[in-house]
């Protein structure tokens, strides 16, 4: 693993647009001095080392579903801060297996050893265009002797191609939500929306808030008062759960299917990383991790069970301590080991692992000058390079 710099693409910025990207620019920060999609600099693996990932990656998803069936089984949903009337809907999900689409580990690798789960973005995850369509393009653009490790698109053409047979009948739907200003929520949907159209499904797009009840016949309806069967959102569960309609959500999982599904909640919560270190104690993709403080550690980090883009983070080290601002932490904290993100050339890359249903899908690759991979991060692209590193 290596960071090279590129030439970037003559009308660069045109290109990204049209090939889905159009918040890159509305979605980062101008004073950064760089753009969000950045294709100035880009990675370089050996297939060797993806091979491994790949592996290691599937491995880890196969222990989070274990991880599942264990918080299921002994009822442990206290320690996920999840409202007691939700834990035995949560059960009914998952004894009825409710399908899932994809989902994206957040990983600390420097090229040298295993890689180390940071997180695992199950639920509501995000910079899937960037990951899918837009840097194989830049791929193929700049680099058409090489790969990339990238079947994400394929994959969830075949994943709907699955879910057909037994999605209810009517469009699918999917729903973003108005409260995302960046567009990126829209943008992703619309894409996850044409990946379900090249697979034959008839669909529908609407936003969360338009999201009607028909009292009448206790169902959730869209605009055209169409009872919505089949919902693929953005939306997290543990918001839903709190919303008016929550609760009416929960209790319709028999009838509509939801995608993610709920049992999704327990993956998608940072609780996740204590109860995978209870049950696989030592692995090496793992960082030892707590639910009740860091244990003696010396350097530790604090995540909020429920935070989002780096926010409310605590880093503790003999050295000192940092901490990132934000308003997540009222439902709890999991208490981690720190090992920082290595360094290559002063930025510091988190990769993000694709999974489309069990199977590990592609990569994609944020890197900041920080610890803590935020919504300062730019996207970079990545390369296998088919010759011996």
């Amino acid at each position: 693993m290596r960071r090279e710099l590129s030439d970037r693409r003559a009308g660069w910025e045109r290109i990204i647009e049209s090939q889905g990207l159009a918040f890159h620019s509305s979605a980062h920060p101008g004073h950064l001095g760089r753009p969000y999609w950045d294709e100035g600099v880009h990675y370089v693996f050996s297939m060797d080392e993806v091979l491994a990932l790949e592996e290691q990656v599937e491995e880890l998803h196969r222990m989070c579903l274990a991880a599942v069936e264990h918080v299921v089984r002994t009822g442990r949903y206290a320690d996920f801060a999840i409202p007691a009337w939700v834990g035995p809907e949560i059960a009914l999900s998952w004894e009825r297996r409710d399908p899932h689409l994809f989902g994206r580990f957040d990983l600390r690798y420097d090229g040298a050893g295993p890689a180390k789960l940071l997180e695992y973005n199950a639920d509501t995850p995000t910079s899937l265009v960037e990951s899918s369509v837009v840097q194989w393009f830049w791929l193929r653009d700049v680099y058409p002797d090489d790969d990339q490790w990238n079947s994400v698109h394929e994959r969830l053409i075949d994943r709907w191609k699955e879910l057909a047979p037994s999605l209810p009948t009517g469009p699918v739907h999917f729903a973003w939500t108005n409260m995302d200003a960046s567009g990126e929520e829209a943008m992703t949907l619309a894409y996850l929306q044409e990946t379900a159209a090249q697979a034959g499904l008839r669909t529908a797009a609407l936003a969360m808030e338009d999201i009607g009840w028909d009292a009448l016949n206790l169902r959730f309806v869209d605009v055209e008062h169409r009872v919505i069967r089949s919902l693929c959102k953005l939306y997290p569960w543990e918001w839903a759960v709190s919303d008016p309609f929550g609760e009416r959500a929960v209790r319709l999982q028999h009838s509509t299917t939801w995608i993610e599904p709920l049992w999704k909640m327990l993956l998608s919560n940072k609780a996740l990383l204590a109860i995978l270190w209870e049950l696989y104690p030592g692995h090496p993709n793992l960082l030892p991790a707590y639910l009740d403080g860091p244990r003696g550690m010396s350097s530790y980090i604090t995540k909020p069970l429920l935070g989002r883009e780096g926010a409310s983070m605590r880093i503790v080290t003999p050295e000192g301590e940092t901490a990132t601002a934000g308003g997540y932490g009222v439902e709890g904290f999991v208490t981690q080991e720190f090992d920082p993100l290595p360094d290559f050339d002063g930025q510091r890359p988190v990769l993000g692992a694709w999974m489309v249903h069990d199977e590990s899908a592609g990569l994609g690759i944020r890197e900041t000058t920080g610890l803590i991979t935020d919504d300062t991060s730019s996207f970079v692209p990545h390369r296998i390079n088919l010759e011996k590193l």
